[in-house]
């Protein structure tokens, strides 16, 4: 697997852990669904601390990406589970958001 295939992978993996596990705890406290939903959550939600360690850029670089990344993974959450339709203001959003990721994952640097 190249780095940056690599690099993306985890970042995606790390989005759906997040964003998953996140959304079972939040199903469980809002909607009354059992507790283990919460508790598969919690233990998704630390996969995702787990996922990020993979990254090969350091915490705040890795961190500063993945925002982005997250960004744009919960407004897909939002439109494919929660029937959320976003508009055209939510799709340029994206838009300029992976841009910056890129630029800043994948320029390169000169020091």
């Amino acid at each position: 697997m190249t780095p940056i295939i690599k690099t993306i992978v985890f970042f995606v993996l790390a989005g759906l852990c997040e964003i998953g596990g996140g959304y079972l705890v939040w199903i469980w406290l809002k909607e009354g669904k059992p507790i283990w939903y919460g508790i598969l959550g919690a233990i998704i939600l630390a996969l995702y601390g787990y996922v990020m360690t993979l990254q090969s850029a350091t915490f705040g670089k890795a961190y500063v990406v993945y925002g982005g990344i997250f960004i744009v993974m919960a407004l897909l959450w939002a439109w494919k589970v929660d029937n959320f339709k976003p508009d055209k203001f939510d799709i340029i959003g994206a838009i300029i958001i992976s841009i910056g990721i890129a630029i800043m994952l994948f320029m390169p640097r000169k020091f």
